[in-house]
């Protein structure tokens, strides 16, 4: 392991914290990968634009993600800290290494009204660097002991590791856990997803929540044009999403937006060549795919979904769970509002 401390006059000023610590490890796992600790000054964040999403705060305690997604809108946020947008993003890790404590002084604030607080919605909070920095833990257990509802939306398995946390916290509160599984190709996984768990480990994600009693929707998310968007491969992904227990399924489809559009394309030129002008065309208006586009996706999905026995709902709905030992309750799936959501 390396480090360095550096101060005021360094990139600490950059991230808006008093002190960096900067580490690289020489773990198999980590290679190549560097972890910037910082002391953050807040971490309850109000979403920009809340009112088109279906959660108002957030809760981020990484920046920059292993999962090296290569579509993931999240990219253009490293460019704020004058980080690369591109391999930067996926191997400059922002670690802010006092969220649990300083969640837990936010929470306990007067103007804190106890809302509900989404995690994941930016950067993944259980990527690799959570086996090390074990962050979540504390975050969960500050809003266990405040009752205060809060989602989850991952592709990462960790999550497991702490199941007993959200089992209690849903025993107080409203909690609510979505996985993304947006495809269940594994080619096109290893190109596009490289640094996250194959799909079907996050499907057992899926299984084993249920299984404990915690009800898991998936975000169908990105499902991609041209690659992952056949009818056969929609009911494949359909089908094992159904197989693995999920209690809904919502599709999105792949968004580009500054930052992230550059990366995609790049790696679309390299992989596959033949596609870059039909994406072009498709994507000629903007970050989102033509509404015509999104509607049949979502009718495919949907249509799929009944007749799997699953139906729609958004992200991170959340539900107050029993305690461990009691059954759930029967879990009511809510209507589609055929709002295209951005958290992937």
């Amino acid at each position: 392991m390396r480090w360095d401390h550096l101060g005021e006059d360094g990139p600490a000023a950059l991230f808006g914290t008093d002190t960096v610590v900067t580490r690289t490890f020489d773990t198999p796992e980590f290679r190549g990968i560097t972890f910037h600790e910082v002391r953050a000054r807040s971490i309850v964040n109000r979403v920009p634009g809340a009112s088109r999403m279906p959660f108002d705060w957030t809760v981020n305690p990484y920046r920059g993600c292993t999962h090296a997604c290569v579509y993931c809108f999240a990219r253009r946020t490293h460019s704020y800290l004058d980080l690369d947008t591109g391999h930067g993003f996926d191997s400059q890790i922002v670690v802010k290494t006092n969220a649990p404590e300083l969640l837990r002084r936010e929470l306990a604030s007067a103007r804190w009204r106890g809302e509900h607080i989404a995690m994941g919605t930016n950067v993944d909070c259980y990527q690799r660097a959570e086996g090390r920095y074990r962050l979540m833990p504390g975050i969960l257990t500050a809003l266990r002991d405040c009752a205060n509802p809060f989602s989850i939306l991952t592709k990462g398995t960790l999550i497991l590791r702490d199941l007993d946390l959200l089992r209690s916290a849903a025993a107080v509160t409203e909690v609510g856990v979505a996985v993304s599984v947006g495809f269940t190709d594994e080619e096109l996984w290893r190109t596009v997803e490289p640094g996250t768990p194959a799909p079907e480990r996050r499907l057992d994600v899926v299984r084993t929540l249920s299984q404990h009693g915690i009800g898991v929707g998936v975000l169908m998310a990105p499902v991609i044009p041209f690659l992952g968007d056949s009818p056969a491969q929609l009911r494949d992904t359909v089908r094992a999403i159904a197989a693995a227990g999920a209690t809904s399924v919502t599709p999105l489809t792949l968004h580009l937006r500054p930052g992230a559009r550059e990366w995609f394309m790049t790696w679309l030129q390299r992989h596959h060549p033949r596609l870059v002008r039909s994406y072009e065309g498709l994507y000629a208006d903007g970050a989102y795919a033509p509404k015509w586009y999104q509607r049949r996706i979502t009718g495919q999905v949907h249509e799929l979904a009944a007749e799997y026995g699953i139906g729609p709902s958004r992200p991170g709905a959340a539900r107050r769970l029993p305690p461990a030992g009691q059954p759930a309750p029967e879990h009511a799936h809510p209507s589609e509002d055929g709002v295209q959501l951005t958290l992937i």
